[in-house]
């Protein structure tokens, strides 16, 4: 029955096009679902807790069906975009309903593609790495690929990590940090490793070069496409294509801010951080945005333990649990003074009983 849950992310696309038929206020139906219908679900219905037991857990990372609704996902987000260029290039939208549709487009690109881009990039198999590449080109974030991987998960919870926002910080100010410096942190990267093996990083092993040509390369043969087929130059095209790219990936931006809000490892006498542990992410349990998203809210258990796949991730009631799934924190993230409000006291309790953890 649970594999029944993770198809409830097609329901998203389902929505836009439907929307996008139905004209005028259905093309907010989307948002609707993930902003008002998702965290109400998630307050009415009891969290889950229970976890995969450990004599199954093998069983279950080897079952095909969970690698397999990953797969389909890539392909229906390149047609849902695909169509999307359709839509704009064909049609003439209203300011609200250009709007409406290109948020919708990021929620899903964004919300569900980059997920998915996330959970592929962390195996090791090539198809899946490619796959999780050609997401990520779809939102022209590809350097996410090396930094999360290389940098974000051996740096997180400390103060050298671009993706842990600070305590005190507002989503605005870590959204430039992260971004800028993620961007940067994933260039030093890629030189070090080309650097151990002996290349120059002007080289076509440098993966951050390619990272840069592809998400260029295929919006400008998807211009010139579309540019044909309407016969004349269909400038909405790189302009949607632009816009939705940069709000999905700051939907990846404000998942990272809540996720590691005000965390910290401690530096030991070694000079090294302590290890990673569940008690270093905020953790959410609630049944429906976790479905949506793969299980991705149960990420105390994915930083412990990065090489886990999705449906066997553990949730940890030692953890720091967030007070609602992400669907809902993303917006309290964007109101300073109201997620300041909801999530200072909850860290300031995180660090009482991590210092009387230390003590015992």
């Amino acid at each position: 029955m649970k594999k029944i849950g993770f198809f409830s992310a097609l329901i998203l696309p389902a929505l836009l096009v439907l929307g996008t038929y139905l004209g005028g206020p259905f093309l907010w139906m989307i948002h609707v679902f993930v902003f008002l219908l998702v965290p109400l679900m998630d307050y009415m219905l009891r969290k889950d807790t229970k976890n995969v037991p450990a004599a199954e857990v093998s069983q279950v990372t080897k079952e095909r069906f969970y690698k397999l609704i990953t797969f389909i996902w890539v392909y229906i987000q390149l047609a849902l975009l695909f169509w999307g260029f359709y839509v704009v290039s064909s049609q003439e939208l209203e300011r609200i309903s250009w709007i409406a549709f290109t948020t919708g487009m990021a929620l899903i690109t964004g919300g569900i593609g980059i997920t998915v881009a996330h959970e592929l990039g962390h195996r090791t198999e090539k198809l899946e790495q490619t796959y999780a590449k050609v997401l990520l080109m779809t939102v022209a974030y590809m350097h996410f690929f090396i930094e999360h991987n290389r940098g974000h998960h051996v740096r997180v919870a400390t103060p050298e990590d671009p993706a842990t926002s600070r305590k005190g910080e507002n989503f605005y100010a870590f959204w430039w940090r992260s971004v800028t410096q993620g961007y940067l942190s994933a260039w030093r990267l890629e030189q070090e490793r080309l650097k151990k093996k002996g290349l120059s990083w002007l080289s076509l092993s440098n993966q951050m070069i390619w990272f840069q040509l592809l998400p260029l390369l295929f919006i400008v043969s998807v211009f010139l496409f579309f540019s044909y087929l309407q016969n004349r130059w269909v400038w909405e095209v790189p302009v949607f294509f632009a816009v939705q790219s940069v709000l999905g990936f700051s939907l990846l931006e404000l998942v990272n801010y809540l996720e590691h809000y005000g965390m910290e490892r401690r530096k030991l006498p070694s000079g090294h951080y302590e290890k990673v542990t569940p008690l270093h992410s905020w953790n959410a349990s609630h049944v429906v945005s976790n479905f949506l998203l793969f299980q991705l809210q149960r990420h105390s258990d994915h930083h412990a333990h990065a090489h886990k796949r999705y449906q066997v991730l553990d949730h940890s009631d030692d953890s720091p649990q967030l007070p609602a799934g992400y669907s809902f924190m993303i917006l309290v993230a964007c109101i300073p003074p109201l997620w300041f409000s909801w999530m200072n006291h909850r860290l300031e309790q995180w660090h009482r009983e991590r210092k009387l953890h230390l003590v015992q």
